[in-house]
């Protein structure tokens, strides 16, 4: 500290001047024109300073903290987080907060430890938030379980600043035992909302628990009355659910405090072609939000919500985690700083990873044999309940219509867009299979599988005929995990996930050339979805309204009860 104070008072020469910068200030919402000087990890001062070890000069560019996800999975890119790391860091992303609540589903806390013991040489800032439904509720099978003592334990280890998203919201208004003991377990901790739909007096329920912030605002109306009730409102621009357009006129100069971007969901071949939480800094500005006050929504309102110092600003004592551009509305990134080491530069990474092997994240499947005989659907006494997908959003429809018959089975029926949805449970060998029907994937034949199933991830599968969703089921299966796509009997393309049957290992243009593979052929199929498979792995989400398929069955999530 002496040192750096010496550094700060221009006494000792600075390890980097930044120099010449237009610095995007955070504190103050103006962009000032002047040199940062570095000193180990951390900013010593912004002014004229000019005795440095190294100097960079900045002359004509811009400099702004490096940004924070503030909500994210990074397992939805199917990526290993050391690649995930490569992927966003060269786009300035310098923090992330995170509750690894896809894995744990899987693997549990020792998945989370996994994931973490990984992170741990990387030039990213991991915040973790405890998952707080794991299972997300009891109408499904899942993985593994967190308890109120395993929050309890979670909380205490480094870098765990919270409770991740209360998605069981009917337990919270029922007051179930168990959701309440793990909020209370929390208390002094921040604890993250999950209450897609919730509004007045339930919604003022759910919050007096203590639950303060929501990303699943669909509609302005809905974002404007949970920030009036006081909860921070994360503006969600993912692969599947974008509301950035809808919810951006809430934020003004009495409210932009309380909003924050996060990504949530982020799919693979988004993060190589568009980025991270770049990307939704750069829509924001484009939809007319002034590109300062863009950047706060992306660094210092997330770092002060969290309570993260030293993060989200350029000034004395925060880490210098910081990103140059020189056209502030494109943002995009042409070096990036992680405590003041270059780590990324033109979009390109200047670290190199390693993946450490895991036997125990690499054997998930654990599936009871069936047969094709087990998908067949019995005809019900009247109408189907079928899952209407809603285009660019994770929400779905509950419709009742007339399902097609033969041989005394409901079958898909292409011509009216109605295919077979199934859910195969893969944990625990119970031999649970849901099934259902779905419209609005548009396949005109063969069948989709992955072992991506929010959030227990068991085997989903959509298809026009039995044989072609039990092959792919199966070959799922055989894979360790992964997406597959079958036709006429055979697998036609695939994508292997081995870890938790959730990630891959190779490097993210690997990974996106495999899935927008399969996602062509899904098109000649006749897949009318722009990312059919991220679409499918949110149909077995029983906690996002209306209608969902899980391994236990069709699940009103509305009502929150299984469908008979």
């Amino acid at each position: 500290m002496k040192s750096l104070i010496s550094v700060a008072r221009g006494e000792a020469p600075a390890d980097v001047i930044l120099a010449h910068a237009k610095i995007v200030n955070t504190l103050s919402g103006e962009i000032e024109e002047g040199n940062v000087a570095i000193y180990g990890e951390k900013i010593a001062g912004v002014g004229d300073y000019q005795l440095g070890k190294k100097i960079i000069d900045l002359t004509g560019k811009y400099l702004s903290p490096g940004l924070i996800d503030g909500h994210v999975h990074p397992e939805s890119s199917m990526l290993h987080i050391t690649r995930y790391a490569q992927a966003v860091v060269p786009r300035g992303v310098s923090a992330i907060v995170t509750d690894f609540h896809e894995i744990a589903n899987v693997k549990g806390l020792e998945g989370v430890k996994y994931m973490m013991s990984c992170a741990r040489s990387l030039p990213l800032e991991l915040y973790f938030m405890v998952p707080s439904c794991v299972p997300a509720t009891s109408l499904e099978t899942s993985g593994a379980q967190v308890t109120v003592e395993d929050i309890a334990s979670a909380l205490s280890w480094e870098y765990t600043i919270g409770l991740g998203e209360v998605m069981n919201f009917p337990g919270v208004l029922a007051a179930d035992a168990e959701i309440l003991a793990k909020i209370a377990a929390s208390q002094g901790k921040i604890v993250d909302g999950h209450a897609p739909g919730l509004n007045r007096k339930n919604l003022n329920a759910y919050i007096a628990c203590g639950i303060v912030s929501d990303h699943e605002s669909t509609s302005l109306e809905e974002a404007r009355e949970k920030l009036q009730r006081g909860m921070y409102v994360m503006i969600r621009e993912g692969s599947s659910e974008k509301n950035l357009e809808a919810l951006l006129p809430l934020v003004t100069d009495k409210t932009y405090k309380r909003c924050l971007f996060v990504v949530d969901d982020r799919s693979c071949a988004d993060l190589l072609r568009d980025g991270d939480i770049d990307a939704v800094v750069r829509k924001a500005i484009k939809l007319g939000l002034d590109p300062v006050r863009a950047i706060q929504m992306a660094t210092i309102n997330s770092a002060d919500y969290f309570r993260l110092p030293g993060l989200g600003a350029i000034a004395p004592g925060y880490l210098a985690n910081l990103v140059v551009t020189s056209d502030l509305a494109a943002f995009e990134a042409e070096m990036v700083l992680y405590r003041g080491r270059l780590v990324a530069r033109d979009g390109h990474p200047l670290f190199y990873t390693m993946s450490p092997e895991n036997k125990a994240m690499t054997h998930t499947m654990n599936v009871k044999p069936f047969d094709v005989e087990a998908l067949k659907i019995p005809v019900p006494k009247g109408a189907s309940h079928i899952i209407e997908i809603v285009p660019n959003q994770i929400i779905t429809k509950k419709v009742e219509e007339k399902a097609r018959v033969t041989g005394g089975f409901v079958v898909p029926d292409t011509e009216r867009d109605v295919l077979k949805l199934v859910v195969i449970e893969r944990h625990k060998a119970t031999g649970n299979i849901g099934l259902g029907l779905v419209k609005g994937v548009g396949l005109k034949r063969g069948a989709l599988a992955s072992s991506i199933a929010h959030d227990s991830h068991n085997i989903i599968a959509v298809g026009t005929e039995d044989n072609d969703i039990y092959t792919a089921i199966k070959e799922v299966e055989r894979l360790g995990g992964g997406l597959v796509i079958a036709a006429d009997g055979k697998v036609l393309d695939e994508l292997p996930l081995p870890i938790a049957g959730l990630l891959s290992d190779e490097p993210l243009k690997t990974v996106v050339n495999k899935l927008e593979k399969l996602e062509k052929i899904a098109a000649e199929l006749g897949a009318t979805l722009a990312s059919p498979f991220a679409t499918l792995s949110f149909l077995a989400l029983p906690v996002i309204p209306e209608l969902r398929l899980t391994d236990l069955g069709l699940v009103d999530v509305i009502e929150f009860k299984l469908l008979e």
